[in-house]
């Protein structure tokens, strides 16, 4: 399959979405705002459609109208941010606003489904481009600021005290949860974000190993599910999405019951 250069751009795309997916995700978890993941994908499916119907890239329309609707749930603070009904509105909202922005497309309706469900077999060369960049920036951001950002998940108000920032540590990370979770639709669409960003990071996390070893599990965790549904896809022609959707579950799985078993 690796004869083909769309497969080898495939495992290519599957590697830097989940290079970034894996760690941000593992803080995602931590931090208990698994669901904002969601709502991000949601208000990034309204950017992509509205983009399409501009004449525009669904990439750049989903990356911004993600990153605002982040930097936005940063600012509001947790007590708009984790309220589900404030968060199911967005959804609402953001869905009607995608389906409208697709009721009028007549020439790209088919881009704009395949981002519902990802298109990983159409990731062009400059897409790929767009990728890296976007990676590259997410993993040095985090990097940058991961230790602030472990000491605020874990002990907010000692950290606040400690005179760490709180809300700027909100805006920024929630900006790179919008910013992954814009790469993480092309890979397995709108619908299925929480495959890659949530899956890994809550396998690790079960296992109770120390931060810079799961974070690093995370990234080999969530490549290898990648990769596993893109070699599970081309065998036996069923989506991509699915089968990392799959694997992710199964894993998971796999890990709660070993750990009931072990007693731990």
């Amino acid at each position: 399959m690796l004869d083909y250069d769309f497969m080898r751009i495939a495992f290519c795309a599957a590697f830097l979405v989940a290079a970034v997916c894996g760690p941000v995700g593992w803080f995602l978890v931590l931090r208990g705002q698994t669901f904002a993941s969601h709502a991000l994908s949601h208000v990034g499916f309204a950017g992509a459609t509205g983009a399409l119907l501009l004449g525009f890239s669904p990439l750049s329309g989903m990356t911004l109208g993600a990153l605002s609707a982040g930097v936005l749930m940063g600012f509001a603070g947790e007590r708009t941010a984790g309220r589900d009904v404030m968060i199911g509105l967005v959804l609402s909202v953001a869905l009607g606003l995608g389906a409208l922005f697709l009721h009028f497309l007549t020439h790209a309706a088919s881009a704009a489904t395949a981002l519902l469900f990802g298109d990983i077999l159409g990731v062009s060369r400059s897409m790929l481009l767009w990728l890296l960049v976007l990676s590259v920036s997410c993993l040095a951001v985090l990097a940058f600021l991961s230790r602030p950002l472990l000491f605020a998940s874990l002990q907010p108000e000692l950290a606040e005290a400690k005179g760490v920032s709180i809300r700027l540590l909100d805006v920024i990370f929630l900006a790179l949860v919008a910013l992954a979770t814009a790469e993480c639709a092309q890979i397995t669409g709108i619908l299925l974000v929480f495959t890659l960003m949530v899956a890994p990071a809550a396998t690790l996390l079960r296992m109770g190993l120390a931060p810079l070893v799961a974070l690093a599990g995370t990234i080999f965790l969530a490549v290898a599910e990648a990769w596993g549904g893109l070699v599970l896809s081309w065998y036996t022609d069923a989506p991509t999405s699915f089968w990392i959707a799959l694997i992710g579950g199964i894993v998971f799985l796999l890990t709660c019951g070993a750990q009931r078993l072990f007693g731990r």
